[in-house]
Order: C-alpha cells, then sequence, then structure tokens
C-alpha cells in the first residue's frame, strides 16, 4: 500500500516574497513531488499563493484588509496559480485536481466523509489532489486562520503518514529569526511544552496568515498522532534553497 504525504506550501515562497509565482521554485518542488509518487508515495499539495498572486496581478501594492477584496484576489490568484500546477505536473504525466475546501465543510460529517471519499478516489486515480482554502465565499468567521492548520486537518482527514510543511524558515527557534540573529533552533519539541506557545508564531508574514502556533493543536494525540513534533532543519527530499522541511509528523 502506498504512503500517503500531506504537503503545504506557504505564500512567501510560492510567490518570491510576493514578487509573483516563483516557477523555477514550484518546477523544483514539481519534480521532487513526482520522484516521490515513483517511489510509491501519494501526495496531497495544500498550496497557499492565491491571495498573493491575485495582489501582484492586480497591481496592488500591499494585501488588503478588506474580506471582498481578499476574496477577489483569491478569485483572480487561483486561476494563475492553478494554471501553473497543471502546466508543470503535466510535464511529468501527472494530472491534478482542484479542491476547494471551508472550515464548515470539514466541520460538517457528511461534507468531510464526501471529501475524504473524493480525496481517496483521485489518489488512487494517480493524480495530484491541489488544496486550498475557499476565500470566496470564506469569511473571517468560518475561515481556517490560514493553510497551516488546513493541511493539518487534511493530514487528520486522509490519514497521511507525514506532514511536510516548506518555509523560508529553518524551523522553529527560541525567538524570532528574523529579528534575532543569535536565536538557536529547536530540534525537538513536545506539543504540550508550554515553550512552544511562547516561540511558535501567532503571525505569519505580510503575504500569508500562517504561523506554526495554529498547527500544533491539530497533531496531538486526540487525532491519533505521537504528540511529539522533529522540528527539523533544512531536508533534501523535498527542498530548495529557500525551502524547508520543517514538521515531520511521526508515524501513528
Amino acid at each position: 500500500m502506498n504512503k500517503r504525504w500531506v504537503i503545504k506550501i506557504g505564500s512567501a515562497l510560492l510567490t518570491n516574497d510576493g514578487k509573483g509565482l516563483d516557477k523555477i521554485a514550484i518546477t523544483t518542488w514539481v519534480e521532487q513531488i513526482s520522484e516521490l509518487k515513483r517511489q510509491n508515495v501519494d501526495v496531497v499539495l495544500v498550496s497557499s499563493g492565491a491571495i498573493a498572486e491575485g495582489v501582484k496581478r492586480l497591481s496592488w501594492s500591499e494585501r488588503p484588509e478588506s474580506i471582498h477584496q481578499l476574496q477577489a484576489a483569491a478569485a483572480v490568484g487561483q486561476m494563475g496559480l492553478v494554471q501553473t500546477y497543471e502546466s508543470l505536473f503535466s510535464k511529468q504525466n501527472i494530472h491534478t485536481a482542484q479542491v476547494l475546501l471551508t472550515h464548515g465543510n470539514l466541520a460538517n460529517t457528511e461534507q468531510s466523509n464526501n471529501i475524504s471519499a473524493t480525496l481517496d478516489a483521485l489518489l488512487t486515480l494517480d493524480t495530484v489532489p491541489i488544496v486550498n482554502e475557499n476565500d470566496t465565499v470564506a469569511t473571517d468567521e468560518i475561515k481556517f486562520g490560514d493553510n497551516d492548520t488546513l493541511a493539518a486537518l487534511v493530514t487528520n482527514l486522509i490519514g497521511a503518514n507525514q506532514l511536510v510543511i516548506l518555509t523560508d524558515q529553518g524551523g522553529v527557534y527560541d525567538d524570532d529569526p528574523r529579528q534575532n540573529i543569535n536565536t538557536k533552533l529547536i530540534n525537538k519539541i513536545h506539543v504540550n511544552d508550554k515553550k512552544l506557545e511562547q516561540v511558535a508564531s501567532r503571525i505569519g508574514g505580510s503575504l500569508g496568515s500562517g504561523g506554526m502556533y495554529t498547527t500544533t493543536p491539530w497533531l496531538t494525540e486526540r487525532h491519533g498522532y505521537d504528540p511529539t513534533l522533529l522540528l527539523l532543519h533544512q531536508v533534501e527530499l523535498i527542498a530548495c534553497s529557500r525551502a524547508y522541511m520543517r514538521v515531520k509528523l511521526l508515524e501513528p
């Protein structure tokens, strides 16, 4: 039986810090995901970047605060995002599938079961499902908060063996490495460790809303996983010069 991985890529990486979709980096990830599939690993890709790409396409100078402007940017950006993935994966003879979700979808048992069955079917068909939040209908009250949380929920939904979160940081540090050059990397920490709340950022970059803090509650033993997170430095399997494997989910 194939292993299952969920891989999440954030907005800053996908859009080269807001400069537009980084097709060189995305090509690298697509090639490596294709290699994983050749090694009998099924992959669900949770991709941010729609709003950031929309902001770029609309020539806005910064991410808007209005929910309706954010939704409009997501709708515009999603077109470029899926077009890029479809084009690059097709060169590897791999089909992709777009799956847009809201918190309400996964909170509803019937809908959640349907989503799980659909993802199972897509993986059986040897496709790469590309999951993102359905920002066009989501509001502040029903948003996941960030795609790290969405990735964790999808991991539980499909019973994945690994959750890989690519980030422009080397892992979780004892302080913010963007502000303190003397920070130290934490190699291993338990999700119930109080230090995690102190060091894991609640706030993502200006292009996204992510943060390690929001991911950890979904990776506890109540979801059937060992509640230990290995926070690793650079990993070669899924990597480029700016991308790191931030979380390795232990086998349940």
